[in-house]
């Protein structure tokens, strides 16, 4: 934990009360000047942070911006998703930035956040728009026990993980429309990236990208978008804080992979099929160069979307583009 997580982090828990600086020294274990510096490059870089005799140092505000030791700050006890946090202002993407992780045997549950990715990209190579400072754009590291067949699941807790995350940040029930998209309605405001590296009978690593539509105005859209696509600004009719709605999301999916590394995964996915707006309805999924038409009916034991054909066949479908058919 670096000087500036724990001094953010005292800062937050001391609250209107404040914190010294001798005892912010004792904690660190360094002087109280270096204390007083570490509290000015703060300053500099947005932190609203005030100093007096009798209540020492008080934090009254942030910048909107995401800081890694102020997320790291703000995290409760996790178990490994958000051990380690990092912070880019542009990137191409966040997957080549874990996929490289990856590669270099860093431990799993590394988060890797950008303020803006000029080529982020979503499912079937379609372009992720991600403005800069309006978004949550970000992938974490994983390597679970799990065999590939059964790498699915993840999707399904992540986008449980999501629309929980968001759910307790507005107060509004996101839905999930499979295989990967958050919604309201027929807009969606979020979407997930599953990037497996496997064997066959094992997961090497998993690569998921997370992009969710925060503060964003329909204006900073791509025109084409504008009709499909929302933020969460829009639908709760106010701007958010961007870090503590990472905070919250990175505790639900340390939550659910939690679960799902102790075989709790049914519990996940009822949670996902409260929330699928896909099930129940007529459906048209077009996986390589088959389209299969039918109605979504449920999940089967590993995640995949079970879906019975209009010739009576019940299809396992694992991935896919889906269309709703009215």
């Amino acid at each position: 934990m670096t000087a500036d997580t724990q001094i953010l982090k005292a800062l937050r828990l001391a609250g209107e009360q404040g914190v010294s600086g001798a005892i912010l020294a004792k904690t660190l274990v360094v002087s109280r000047a270096a204390v007083w510096s570490r509290i000015e490059e703060l300053r500099k870089v947005g932190y609203d942070i005030d100093a007096s005799p009798h209540h020492g140092y008080r934090l009254h505000g942030s910048p909107d911006r995401l800081h890694a030791d102020d997320l790291l700050a703000r995290l409760e006890p996790i178990k490994v998703i958000g051990r380690d946090i990092r912070v880019f202002q542009e990137t191409s993407s966040t997957n080549n930035i874990v996929e490289k992780l990856a590669r270099d045997q860093v431990s799993e549950g590394i988060v890797v956040f950008a303020e803006s990715q000029t080529r982020g990209r979503g499912r079937l190579g379609r372009q992720w728009c991600s403005p800069t400072g309006k978004g949550l754009w970000f992938s974490v590291l994983l390597r679970p026990n799990l065999a590939p067949a059964a790498a699915t699941q993840l999707t399904v807790c992540t986008a449980v993980a999501v629309a929980r995350a968001i759910e307790k940040s507005t107060g509004l029930s996101p839905g999930i429309k499979w295989p990967n998209d958050i919604v309201f309605e027929t807009r969606k405001v979020g979407g997930i990236l599953l990037e497996l590296n496997a064997e066959l009978d094992h997961i090497r690593h998993v690569i998921l990208g997370i992009g969710i539509d925060v503060n964003l105005a329909t204006q900073d859209f791509p025109e084409e978008l504008q009709t499909i696509a929302t933020s969460l600004q829009i639908e709760a009719g106010q701007p958010l804080d961007r870090a503590d709605l990472a905070t919250i999301l990175i505790q639900e999916l340390d939550s659910v992979y939690s679960r799902l590394a102790c075989g709790d995964f049914h519990e996940i996915s009822d949670d996902w099929i409260r929330r699928c707006t896909t099930l129940g309805r007529r459906v048209s999924i077009r996986v390589a160069d088959r389209i299969i038409t039918g109605r979504a009916e449920s999940l089967d034991e590993e995640g995949a979307l079970l879906v019975r054909t209009d010739q009576g066949r019940l299809e396992h479908i694992i991935g896919g583009d889906v269309s709703l058919i009215k």
